[in-house]
């Protein structure tokens, strides 16, 4: 998505992952990275060298997984009976989960995988399309239950050196969904993640 984007302005767009999501705002809040990508409304606040595009990149949806658990999530509450596991930091889960629930956080996506595997807990509490690449890619059969605990607009930002680019993205970005390009995008890398059946 990102390199399309930017291929609209004429521009090469690269996207770096890095291991702790707090390094990528810190990067990009000192110009060591242009900009970001998949973060909430309202960082701007706290970091104030990013300026936010005012357009949706793209919606995540808060989820959790077990090995195959008989259970709907249509609220934080249907979570109580459960041991559950969640990456420390992420504040979704932190702010919603109910006090004196089996509760227990990790550092890594994979510590947290790992204690689902060896039955150390009932449910991870994770992204949708991060969790279902990382079974993926560790071989795991996961159950993703529904409906999402928290649907969240996700957003780019960028530098506020590169200000002047940020009207320009958004406008990319709305032209994509318009002529069918963020669909396709969209179907090609993240919708082929789903399970089958």
């Amino acid at each position: 998505m990102v390199a399309e984007v930017f291929r609209r302005l004429g521009l090469v767009g690269r996207v770096e992952r890095y291991k702790a999501s707090r390094r990528a705002l810190i990067n990009a809040n000192e110009n060591i990275d242009h900009g970001v990508a998949m973060r909430v409304k309202g960082l701007e606040k706290r970091y104030q060298n990013l300026v936010r595009v005012d357009e949706t990149f793209v919606e995540n949806d808060f989820v959790a997984y077990s090995k195959g658990l008989d259970l709907q999530t249509h609220s934080w509450a249907s979570l109580k009976p459960y041991a559950v596991a969640h990456i420390h930091g992420w504040v979704i889960f932190e702010r919603n989960l109910l006090s004196g629930q089996n509760i227990s956080t990790v550092k890594t996506p994979d510590q947290m995988l790992a204690m689902l595997v060896k039955n150390r807990v009932d449910l991870i509490l994770y992204e949708r399309w991060q969790g279902l690449q990382r079974a993926r890619d560790n071989g795991l059969r996961v159950t993703v239950h529904e409906p999402p605990l928290a649907s969240v607009d996700m957003y780019m930002y960028m530098h506020k050196r590169y200000a002047s680019l940020v009207p320009r993205i958004a406008d990319a970005l709305r032209a994509m969904k318009v002529d069918g390009t963020y669909e396709k995008i969209y179907s090609q890398t993240l919708l082929k993640l789903r399970p089958e059946g």
